[in-house]
């Protein structure tokens, strides 16, 4: 309710993405995900980044399964992830929420939403979140809902 609201009225909304949002950006040309990276590029939305989750998109982005699937050496994956870190906003985790979530993988994108008062959490694994959602009252969407609010407020 709160984001249909804020799309209404031109507001930015702010959002934090799981791991595996970047992981189906970086591995499909097509799709949410890969909209919602070059969405975050072009400042159509604000992305919320902590020190920590930079660390988990890296070591996630450079597996080697990761870079195979989508062409890219590491190098390439971190530059693109030098280009998400210059344009999205810091958040420093003043509060750590752990443990809250069953994937301790999870505990830096839920303490950067809740440290940077992210409007929602962007990830397909919403059932991993489910608490969050509950405790924190943070909306937890897939990238499809992010992309359409986002382009809702970006006409």
């Amino acid at each position: 309710m709160i984001l249909h609201a804020i799309s209404l009225l031109g507001v930015r909304a702010s959002y934090v993405l799981d791991a595996d949002v970047l992981v189906a950006a970086m591995r499909s040309g097509r799709g949410a995900s890969r909209q919602l990276l070059l969405g975050a590029l072009d400042r159509r939305f604000e992305l919320l980044l902590s020190v920590p989750l930079m660390l988990e998109y890296e070591a996630v982005l450079t597996r080697p399964e990761h870079l195979a699937a989508c062409g890219l050496s590491a190098g390439e994956v971190e530059r693109v992830l030098d280009d998400l870190a210059s344009v999205a906003r810091p958040v420093r985790l003043a509060f750590r929420w752990r443990p809250r979530l069953s994937d301790a993988n999870d505990e830096m994108v839920l303490e950067t939403a809740v440290n940077g008062n992210a409007d929602a959490i962007v990830t397909f694994n919403q059932r991993d979140f489910e608490e969050a959602r509950r405790q924190f009252d943070c909306a937890v969407i897939l990238p499809r809902e992010a992309l359409e609010r986002t382009r809702r407020s970006n006409p």
